[in-house]
């Protein structure tokens, strides 16, 4: 495990920075318990600052992962958001969109949000924004990119796409044998 350089840390910023904005620094300068990210292989790990320190003495060959994933590096140096980040891009999200009951399912079997789905969406979501896709019970589901802005979203037919799929937690079980290997 080794820590990122400075361009792989400019790419990750620049992600996260899509769906929570500023309030990254909330993730960087935590004084409470203060984390780092790491990779091991290509994933990118959020890590509490004195875990790392102690995982120093475990081999590479050895060490399969600590901490949270937050994504992967692909092999063209793109970054790529895992649902394991859900957790954190729901805390410090910027934009967020709710989904009634009936679009829950759709939507975890890895399908878009449609307008007919949506309960609520945060005022001035910019198109091609990041945004995280809640239930109406403010259960995280998972996270995607708006696809029209929250003005041109309310013109939309029922059927049009509010925002589209990037991850869900249906992929816990859709992709359980890949998604941590």
């Amino acid at each position: 495990m080794r820590q990122l350089t400075e361009e792989e840390t400019k790419v990750v910023f620049e992600k996260l920075a899509g769906y929570i904005g500023r309030n990254i620094a909330f993730l960087v300068n935590n004084p409470d318990e203060p984390h780092v990210f790491r990779l091991q292989k290509d994933r990118v790990y959020y890590v509490r600052e004195d875990i790392a320190k102690l995982a120093t003495s475990i081999g590479r060959k050895n060490l399969i992962s600590m901490g949270v994933c937050l994504g992967k590096f692909t092999k063209h140096g793109k970054f790529r958001l895992h649902i394991t980040a859900l957790p954190y891009l729901a805390k410090y999200a910027k934009y967020k969109v709710w989904i009634k009951t009936n679009g829950e399912m759709p939507f975890l079997y890895g399908n878009h949000v449609l307008k007919a789905h949506v309960g609520k969406m945060s005022e001035d979501i910019p198109e091609h924004a990041g945004v995280i896709v809640f239930s109406m019970k403010d259960v995280p589901l998972g996270f995607g990119v708006s696809s029209k802005s929250t003005i041109e979203a309310k013109n939309l037919q029922p059927t049009g796409i509010v925002a589209l799929r990037q991850a869900d937690i249906g992929e816990y079980l859709r992709d359980e044998d890949t998604l941590f290997t």
